[in-house]
């Protein structure tokens, strides 16, 4: 099993406490490393790799999405890997950080008829993937990462979130 070192900042308010935020998102994470790990075959060193989760609002994710992809807008999540790896290499002991917005999740939530953990998990997941090296540009590449999120969601018990829908790219 995947050793993980996950490290927590809440940096605006509105978020659960500091202990939720970080019970769950070590369910999640690891979940989603074993999963990886035994289904994917995804290598991790044999020390723990650390991952930082950063809990903030709209518009502190609205100025490092500005600034970082330039598109000046809120966002649900961005990640940024320590290290470039594409999908199936082995990570350093540092993996990266994701950063997720309260507000925006609140709201998709809402309009996605999801609980707000729920949709919380499947953002974590998604971060995550995005540290490996997965993304979705490319249709194939939507379709791949979709499958991987459908498929670590349903194995924390949570239902298919594109379920209806065309690949996000």
């Amino acid at each position: 099993m995947p050793e993980l070192d996950i490290q927590i900042s809440v940096e605006e308010g509105g978020w659960p406490d500091e202990e939720t935020l970080f019970a769950l998102s070590e369910k999640v994470l690891q979940a989603a490393a074993n999963f990886l790990s035994e289904e994917e075959k995804q290598p991790f060193p044999p020390l723990p790799v650390e991952i930082s989760l950063v809990f903030t609002d709209d518009e502190s994710i609205r100025q490092i999405n500005a600034e970082w992809r330039q598109k000046d807008k809120p966002t649900n999540v961005l990640s940024f890997p320590a290290y470039p790896l594409e999908p199936g290499g082995k990570p350093g002991p540092m993996l990266g950080d994701i950063v997720i917005a309260r507000e925006t999740v609140a709201r998709e939530a809402v309009d996605l008829d999801k609980d707000f953990d729920d949709h919380l998990t499947h953002l974590m997941v998604h971060g995550f993937l995005h540290l490996f090296g997965y993304d979705h540009i490319e249709k194939d590449e939507a379709e791949e990462m979709e499958g991987l999120e459908t498929r670590i969601l349903a194995a924390l018990g949570l239902s298919d979130p594109y379920a209806g829908q065309d690949p996000i790219i």
